[in-house]
């Protein structure tokens, strides 16, 4: 979807680069952009060993990933050194609920959406999967922290729908 997006927005002048780590879902994300008549280069790839130049982006997105990354610090350092100056980084991910509704959203997360996921998908595990990586992942202010140290000169985060999820905005200096 962010592809998509970013793709229209740059236009025929630009180049957006499909990545992940994981074959089958880059080729799904790949197959519904071509049903739509948009190709553009996708590459799977590490995001702790990005193939790529020093400088060569203007912008680096990771929507939902950067939770499951093992080392978080080192993909964060290195979409930082893919970046030209002045480039940012955008991570979209799940994140702390603020507090008056962190309670209820735990105990919906943890025992709801499992059993969610069973009876619409047959597949609780993935669903408790979700609710315990969340709950793994550095929270907002943390994350940012990170992605200082990483090498972002600033950084903004945006909390969407009461913290659920943040948009984390980096930039390199």
């Amino acid at each position: 979807d962010l592809a998509r997006a970013f793709a229209a927005k740059v236009g025929d002048t630009g180049v957006v680069m499909h990545t992940d780590i994981n074959e089958a879902m880059l080729s799904t994300g790949r197959d519904r952009l071509l049903d739509e008549g948009l190709s553009l280069p996708t590459v799977v790839c590490d995001a702790e060993k990005l193939p790529y130049r020093s400088g060569l982006f203007d912008l680096v997105s990771v929507a939902f990933g950067l939770r499951n990354m093992t080392h978080k610090d080192v993909a964060l350092a290195e979409m930082c050194r893919v970046l030209r100056p002045g480039g940012r980084l955008m991570v979209l991910e799940f994140s702390q609920v603020a507090e008056p509704l962190r309670k209820p959203y735990d105990w919906y997360s943890l025992n709801v959406l499992p059993l969610m996921g069973k009876l619409i998908a047959n597949d609780a595990d993935s669903y408790r999967y979700l609710a315990e990586s969340i709950r793994m992942h550095p929270p907002q202010a943390e994350l940012k922290a990170m992605m200082k140290v990483a090498g972002f000169g600033h950084v903004d985060v945006h909390n969407l729908t009461a913290g659920v999820v943040a948009l984390h905005v980096g930039i390199k200096c």
